[in-house]
């Protein structure tokens, strides 16, 4: 496989397996102690209103629904994961992805919390970092913990992807370790 294409593959799976991580836990929390995760189809719907040149919205859950807007919301979810692993594949390069480590992960799985604190909660109508809800420091707080389990899921991600990567050549030295020439 040429390195684009590689390239490519990976930053699609680590990107979809770490967003999985992350709605995995939200399901955690909302089972375990009843919080609600975002509702994606107000992603959807904040997306659908650009055609028309809508960006923000006073109260986006006030906001004309959109036919489709759930899958709209649930795809741009993902391809945003996928992004963000491009990302870090760009910045630390593919070799991050073939060997991966756990810091680089966890530094862009953070910085990822930028996105909705700067762009998608002002654009709802929360305000910078959720400052028009209720509770702003709570609201703060569990998006850092969710964006820290996307940084988990890109570590955990990466490191399935690179078992199932593994050249043919590599899986027999591997399972011969006593023998490198093999």
């Amino acid at each position: 496989m040429n390195e684009q294409l590689e390239f490519v593959v990976r930053a699609a799976a680590i990107g979809a397996g770490a967003t999985a991580v992350m709605d995995l836990w939200g399901l955690f929390l909302k089972r375990a102690f009843a919080i609600p995760s975002l509702d994606y189809a107000c992603v959807g719907r904040w997306i659908a209103h650009f055609p028309r040149g809508r960006f923000a919205h006073v109260n986006i859950a006030q906001a004309p629904g959109i036919p489709g807007e759930t899958p709209i919301g649930w795809v741009a979810h993902y391809a945003i994961g996928i992004v963000f692993a491009a990302l870090l594949m760009g910045v630390w390069g593919i070799d991050w992805a073939r060997y991966p480590t756990l810091l680089p992960a966890l530094l862009v799985g953070m910085s990822t919390v930028v996105a909705p604190f700067f762009v998608m909660q002002p654009a709802f109508g929360a305000g910078i970092a959720a400052s028009k809800t209720p509770n702003p420091h709570t609201a703060r707080l569990r998006g850092l913990m969710t964006h820290l389990s996307f940084g988990v899921g890109l570590y955990v991600a990466a490191l399935l992807s690179a078992l199932l990567f593994r050249s043919d050549t590599d899986r027999l030295r591997s399972a011969f370790k006593r023998d490198p020439n093999v």
